[in-house]
């Protein structure tokens, strides 16, 4: 439900001075990230998305403008980019009357639909209601708190995968926060940021409406009852994810926990990340630490054509922890082949089980400089791998093919042995470093069903 500050508050915030009265911001600054330059729409498309349209987009004085067309047609502005879970904060200035919003993991029509929080700032319209094909939750008293003829910052939070949460706060206060029910289907995980004009003839002649100072912070894919998440997007585990048997791996100031394998200069931790430097020769950094039955979740960001990938139940007495245990791949699905030449089987693809099973799903990795998230259960001889919330195989390992010439079948591997984190950057790989990690947790499955 959407909570709104009492009306006490807002007149007490009218008397303060100019220097005072500016609106609470809900993320710090220093973690978000500018996707508009200010001066033109280098970023930003007017097609793709699900309500595409003719609107006039313009930019001045450092604003996105936005108009009806010459007959009255609206339409959206997107990023090129698509984003799943982030937070995004924006000025707004709209005319009256004019219809606008914030739409949020746009994609095209006969995809998963995303979500608006309306700017209907008309006789009758709601300010701050949920929309997506219809309303999902409506705001009537969210027009209190926008500054009518005047700039107003909307601060909104995205999360929770396919079924999302959507908090947004206007002017620093709470405006709504609406989570789709469990039994919702066909929203999408991620897609694009969009700005509407809603157009249809409403708007006054030459209304307008007005974007500025647009920042984004990506946030990972998470289980919100066992992790809390910080506007850097770095996890700690709640009450419940504790209880539940959830604990770092990484710590994100050393390799405590972990042993390199190779030259030890091959891994870096930097700003909380465990970062893998392009110079360095192909080997792994292992847990020292062996598991059997967990479920294992991290995020991973690569460079262009970068190569890595997961070590799960690896023999140490042995030799390709590949093949020992089992690799679940990373790789950069959209650049790798341009950039080397090398053509990718099916199970080489950012989440397969290698030389084994392919992702069922084709599209779930974001793009080379995007942070993905993976989650890896591994309980008996099953095998079940997600990527940024989409399911890509559940596997019964002992039951699937393994397409590597002399490798042994899944049965005849370790059923218990350490993680890894692969180096296999390809030559071609420009910059200092190739792939980085944060968040990487353990929950170890004792004593429960699944063999």
């Amino acid at each position: 439900m959407h909570r709104l500050v009492p009306l006490g508050a807002l007149w007490l915030v009218t008397l303060l001075p100019a220097q005072e009265s500016r609106p609470a911001r809900p993320f710090p600054d220093e973690a978000l990230q500018p996707i508009f330059d200010g001066r033109s729409l280098a970023g930003w498309v007017d097609k793709g998305g699900r309500y595409d349209g003719d609107a006039r987009w313009s930019v001045a004085d450092g604003a996105i403008v936005g108009r009806p067309n010459a007959k009255g047609g609206g339409g959206l502005l997107y990023t090129e980019r698509r984003y799943g879970n982030f937070l995004l904060t924006l000025e707004a200035k709209i005319d009256h009357p004019f219809d606008s919003g914030i739409f949020l993991r746009m994609l095209p029509p006969k995809e998963p639909k995303g979500a608006q929080i309306t700017i209907d700032h008309r006789p009758g319209g709601e300010i701050g209601a949920i929309y997506s094909d219809g309303f999902l939750q409506h705001n009537a008293d969210g027009g209190r708190l926008l500054r009518r003829d005047a700039w107003n910052r909307f601060d909104v939070r995205c999360t929770g995968g396919a079924r999302f949460r959507i908090e947004a706060w206007l002017n620093g206060a709470p405006l709504v926060d609406y989570t789709l029910p469990a039994d919702a289907r066909g929203y999408a995980a991620a897609g694009r940021i969009g700005l509407q004009v809603h157009g249809g003839g409403s708007e006054g002649e030459g209304a307008e409406v007005r974007f500025r100072d647009l920042r984004v912070a990506e946030l990972p894919c998470f289980d919100a009852e066992a992790f809390a998440c910080d506007a850097r997007g770095f996890l700690t585990p709640t009450a419940v994810g504790v209880a539940a048997g959830w604990r770092a791996l990484f710590d994100g100031r050393s390799l405590a926990g972990w042993e390199p394998i190779g030259d030890p200069g091959g891994y870096v931790v930097r700003d909380g990340l465990l970062v893998f430097p392009v110079r360095g020769p192909d080997a792994y950094l292992r847990t020292r630490e062996d598991f059997e039955d967990f479920v294992l979740r991290l995020d991973f960001r690569l460079a262009p054509g970068a190569n890595s990938g997961v070590f799960l139940r690896a023999d140490r007495a042995s030799g390709n922890p590949a093949f020992s245990g089992c690799e679940v791949q990373i790789i950069d699905d959209h650049g790798y082949e341009a950039l080397t030449g090398h053509r990718l089987k099916e199970w080489q693809h950012s989440g397969a089980l290698y030389a084994s099973v392919a992702p069922g799903v084709q599209d779930a990795l974001l793009p080379a400089g995007q942070w993905n998230s993976l989650e890896i259960t591994y309980q008996g001889s099953r095998l079940r791998t997600v990527l940024n919330d989409r399911v890509l195989y559940d596997v019964d390992t002992h039951a699937v093919p393994v397409l590597q010439p002399g490798a042994r079948p899944f049965a005849e591997r370790a059923r218990r042995g350490f993680l890894g984190l692969q180096r296999h950057a390809p030559k071609e790989v420009q910059g200092e470093a190739y792939a980085w990690f944060r968040n990487v947790f353990v929950r170890p499955l004792r004593g429960e069903a699944g063999r």
